[in-house]
């Protein structure tokens, strides 16, 4: 008995080594993130735009003359961080510099003064996740895996960049539309990049789980969990500031380049259904909101008259509930639904 387990372990010994300096990295990754986001953003929130309210909005006067545009700090921090860390690709150049480009354009709306219209923040939207859906498939065929049918399926680039852009594009404007809680779309962003980053490490880029699971083994998918991790360690250090009340806001340039790397590291994980999965409050709260504007702006369809949207406004406004409530139950409506429904998306196959 002790002699078969001294053989299996011997046998795991370089691939133990290989899992050893990929924990080390993410766990360095993310500390760096938490530590640095949370001791820098003090020193320059100075410097940043101020709040002069949004229209419509609940308690809009309660942010007046706040820092906002938070992101142009701790979205360079994780650019640099994911540089040190990650293993080098020029794939992963690319999606850092579509990162960096989302949080320019949103940091541009930001220091407006009027704000850009929202048919332009949706064309560069759509840029930008046009761009990044080419970079990750390398206009090369890709393997990807969906619910109920157990069998991996083969897709044209051409496929794969359509429905990855539209999934991005949504992803973006989405997770824009819960930043207006204290908190509520960071917290909810990186618990869900979170979930992303384990499906990322532990089953698609693990070679034996992978296979058991019926699901494709992807060679970079420990690459893409830590860059997820690094990205998570960020958003808790600006979480510490940003905790009601807060003392600064994201803005769009911290919203839009996290919604568009929660849409990356979905596809990267092979599944587009897997947004529905670790993000359904964000789709619920946000991308429910853009549906109610579409059909009402362009069919004349008023079928969502009464809800007022993003939701968390709905909640506050119609159910009078607090900013508190609205985070912590938000937050354990995904904790406690992301497992349930990601473990019928695996075993129901």
């Amino acid at each position: 008995m002790l002699y078969h387990l001294a053989q299996y372990f011997a046998d795991l010994a370089g691939p133990l080594r290989l899992l050893n300096s990929y924990i080390t990295l993410a766990g360095l990754g993310t500390a760096l993130g938490a530590v640095l986001t949370w001791w820098v953003m003090p020193k320059l929130w100075v410097y940043l735009p101020i709040d002069r309210g949004r229209a419509y909005a609940i308690d809009a006067d309660k942010s007046i003359g706040k820092p906002m545009s938070g992101g142009v700090i701790f979205i360079p921090i994780f650019i640099l961080i994911s540089l040190l860390v990650v293993p080098f690709d020029w794939k992963f150049i690319g999606i850092l510099s579509c990162v960096g480009l989302a949080m320019v354009v949103g940091f541009l709306d930001d220091n407006s003064k009027r704000g850009w219209s929202e048919y332009s923040l949706g064309a560069m939207d759509l840029i930008i996740a046009l761009l990044a859906s080419l970079i990750i498939c390398g206009l090369e065929p890709l393997v990807i895996w969906l619910p109920v049918y157990k069998d991996p399926l083969e897709i044209s680039p051409s496929l794969f960049v359509i429905a990855s852009t539209i999934l991005i594009w949504t992803s973006i404007n989405a997770t824009n539309c819960t930043d207006g809680v204290d908190g509520l779309s960071a917290s909810l962003s990186s618990m869900a990049i979170l979930f992303l980053g384990g499906i990322l490490y532990g089953i698609v880029g693990h070679a034996d789980i992978s296979e058991y699971l019926l699901v494709p083994h992807y060679k970079q998918g420990a690459d893409w969990a830590i860059m997820s991790f690094v990205l998570v360690g960020c958003l808790t250090g600006y979480l510490w500031h940003n905790s009601y009340p807060s003392a600064v806001m994201m803005g769009d340039s911290g919203s839009r380049p996290i919604g568009l790397m929660l849409g990356i590291l979905v596809m990267a994980c092979g599944n587009p259904f897997l947004i529905i999965v670790v993000a359904f409050v964000v789709l619920v709260n946000g991308a429910t909101g853009m549906i109610k504007v579409a059909l009402l702006r362009f069919f004349k369809v008023g079928i969502f008259s009464q809800i007022r949207y993003p939701l968390h406004d709905h909640v506050r406004y119609k159910m009078g509930w607090s900013n508190t409530q609205v985070l912590v139950r938000f937050m354990l409506l995904q904790a406690v639904g992301t497992p349930i429904l990601l473990v019928l998306l695996l075993k129901i196959r």
